[in-house]
């Protein structure tokens, strides 16, 4: 299937530069793996269950969003353990660590990726409470083991 998207010159420059030092064929290529990294990623958050720790990093330009920022961070409270926040000239890069029902996280989440000013959202998923804790689990992409 053909599609077209718009996309800002700079940032399909890096892009190629990145699957071409990777070793790609092609740019249809890179675009697959990046739209199959993205829709697992999504699946792992929503299929997760129960209680996770859980880590988001965002970056944001400060001006635009700093006090809807702060009520939403109020608004999960319950969930959020701590922050950390960069200061970048206009730019903030902000690290959230959370611990608690994946629902609401998953809601912290998604109102974090309706700002136009906040460019990425990355979470990674640390415990779920219906994970065997008894073991340690293997990362499937490095091989590294989580104690």
């Amino acid at each position: 299937m053909r599609t077209s998207l718009n996309v800002p010159e700079e940032m399909l420059a890096e892009f190629d530069r990145t699957w071409q030092a990777e070793g790609l064929d092609s740019r249809s290529r890179a675009l697959r793996e990046a739209i199959q990294e993205y829709v697992e990623s999504h699946h792992h958050l929503e299929e997760a269950r129960g209680t996770v720790a859980a880590t988001i990093v965002f970056d944001y330009v400060h001006h635009e969003v700093i006090e809807e920022l702060h009520e939403i961070q109020h608004d999960y409270q319950t969930v959020i353990d701590t922050t950390c926040h960069v200061h970048h000239g206009e730019w903030c890069l902000e690290s959230i660590f959370c611990h608690g029902e994946v629902a609401q996280i998953r809601s912290l989440v998604y109102r974090l990726k309706d700002f136009d000013a906040v460019s990425r959202v990355s979470v990674t998923l640390l415990r779920s409470s219906d994970e065997d804790t008894s073991r340690p689990r293997t990362d499937k992409s490095s091989g590294n083991r989580d104690h």
